[in-house]
């Protein structure tokens, strides 16, 4: 079995049923805008941008979409308004298209055969503990050595929540005692990881975010200390945001963006909710790729996010 092709299984039905909410909130409005149009005038345009900021898209990508429909229409005066959804289809693809990586069969190993160290951020409550569990799972499915660190040292619960996570999943994990240096946990990590023969290592951090400077000086002891070991550590710094929280989720990113290097991104719980525009948002604003996406509680509720999928999905008519 190649690395994650798990995720490949009945992904198209999961995806539809993830953002099954979004859709039917989007599709509804956009057929009440256009009923009894001819043709895309200022109006459907007009209501086509509340649908957009509605839908979680947000306001900096909304306007440059709606420019592009604009431009669109001045060039073909009779753009018929049936048509609005194939436009906006193509105009989301645009903004998405490569936006994310697609050979993840090569991002996971490393050249000199040293684990692949993955560090793990984001606020508290958005899913942080849960994805790495789900990703650990996969990664032990595709046949790898996995070992998690419990860096998160500072909130109460969250190592034993990690432990819990790490039993689910089948792998190991290295821990110490609430209130230890999260750099100290990251050193022990990646070395018991060498010294073991791990080929992944997943690092918890702490989420908090109410003091950036602590934050800050806190995710760059942890990497310093694992550069000793493993001069690239971490090759991937993934920032989990909650897809239910809309806006809160772009301000969490530029937020955490400010404060340390961000290469993926994983928005959880797009299941629940009818914000799922905040993927288009965030894919556009940060230009980070989206790596993953929630689908659900489960252990294997984890897909990698294709914008194509994603978008197709979105304007399909399948129910």
């Amino acid at each position: 079995m190649g690395l994650f092709d798990v995720f490949n299984k009945n992904k198209e039905e999961k995806l539809e049923k993830t953002i099954a909410k979004t859709k039917e909130s989007l599709l509804k409005k956009l057929s009440r805008a256009v009923v009894g149009k001819t043709k895309v005038d200022d109006e459907i345009l007009d209501e086509l941008e509340e649908i957009l900021i509605g839908a979680d898209v947000g306001i900096d990508t909304t306007v440059k979409i709606i420019k592009r429909i604009e431009e669109r229409v001045a060039k073909d005066k009779y753009l018929n308004a049936a048509e609005l959804n194939n436009i906006l289809r193509e105009e989301i693809k645009a903004l998405l298209h490569n936006k994310t990586v697609q050979d993840l069969s090569a991002d996971y190993t490393t050249p000199d055969g040293k684990p692949f160290v993955i560090m793990v951020v984001g606020v508290n409550g958005v899913g942080k503990t849960t994805t790495i569990g789900k990703l650990a799972y996969q990664f032990k499915q595709a046949g790898k050595k996995v070992l998690l660190g419990a860096a998160d040292t500072f909130r109460a619960a969250a190592i034993e929540q990690l432990e819990i996570w790490a039993k689910r999943a089948g792998v190991d994990i290295v821990k110490q005692q609430q209130g230890s240096d999260p750099a100290a946990v990251a050193y022990d990590t990646l070395n018991s990881a060498i010294h073991r023969g791990y080929d992944i290592v997943i690092i918890d951090t702490a989420g908090r975010l109410h003091n950036k400077k602590n934050l800050m000086e806190e995710l760059a002891k942890i990497r310093r200390v694992m550069q000793k070991l493993i001069p690239e550590a971490p090759h991937e710094v993934l920032l989990i945001l909650d897809a239910s929280t809309g806006q809160n989720a772009f301000q969490q990113a530029k937020e955490f963006t400010k404060v340390t290097d961000v290469d993926a991104i994983a928005l959880t719980k797009l299941d629940g909710t009818a914000k799922g525009g905040v993927v288009i948002g965030i894919s556009d604003m940060f230009k980070i790729p989206i790596k993953f996406i929630g689908t659900g509680e489960k252990i294997d509720d984890i897909q990698f996010f294709d914008p194509d999928a994603f978008v197709d999905s979105l304007f399909s008519n399948k129910n």
